[in-house]
């Protein structure tokens, strides 16, 4: 009996969906902040064009404060949340799209929301794009381990700009050069390669 075919992780603008997690204004002092939330400003972006529906969220705003401008979310009702996965306050967005394969999620923190999002989403049968570039943690130990705590349990590890590519898929596309201008400049450097260079064990 031949094996299964492993999941080989394709997003399309159909059948995909963008969550925004709890960036936030009391989060501003997290290593990497400004970097992320760029990247995922981006994201947010290519959303727009690709028609990628999103969804964003605000862990207790009362405390923590509203989603930081520079995201480029205004015209997105965020969902309140206590609860450290994403999943319960999206629930409805969820059931409403029965095409919905992919989730490209960024946000913050990688070893709490970011990691508890992802194991509900990987619960529901549904494939988790964690943009690595457009996720961080106060400490970058936690990031990294959930990362590969993320990938052990069968999430995809990936940059914002082979996301990108592979939502948009073809040079011909109506919004290439729409989407040319916005991944012209790299990714800012969110510390990365600190993390996955000299082979790290996390990641064999």
């Amino acid at each position: 009996m031949a094996a299964a075919r492993p999941a080989l992780g394709r997003v399309l603008p159909g059948s995909s969906m963008l969550f925004l997690c709890d960036m936030q204004e009391k989060f501003r002092h997290v290593v990497y902040f400004r970097q992320i939330v760029s990247v995922a400003a981006r994201m947010l972006k290519v959303a727009r064009l690709l028609n990628v529906p999103t969804v964003l969220t605000e862990q207790y705003p009362q405390g923590l404060g509203p989603t930081v401008p520079e995201l480029g979310a205004q015209g997105l009702q965020p969902h309140s949340k206590t609860c450290f996965s994403m999943v319960p306050v999206v629930q409805q967005e969820l059931d409403a799209r029965p095409q919905l394969r992919s989730v490209l999620l960024c946000g913050l923190e990688t070893q709490a929301c970011i990691l508890q999002t992802a194991l509900d989403l990987l619960d529901r049968g549904l494939q988790v794009h964690v943009v690595v570039d457009a996720c961080t943690s106060r400490s970058q130990v936690d990031r990294l381990v959930a990362l590969s705590r993320m990938r052990q349990s069968g999430a995809f590890l990936s940059t914002s700009e082979g996301l990108i590519l592979q939502l948009m898929g073809d040079a011909a596309h109506p919004q290439f050069k729409e989407i040319q201008k916005l991944i012209k400049e790299p990714s800012p450097d969110s510390g990365l390669l600190g993390l996955f260079q000299d082979q790290n064990p996390l990641f064999r």
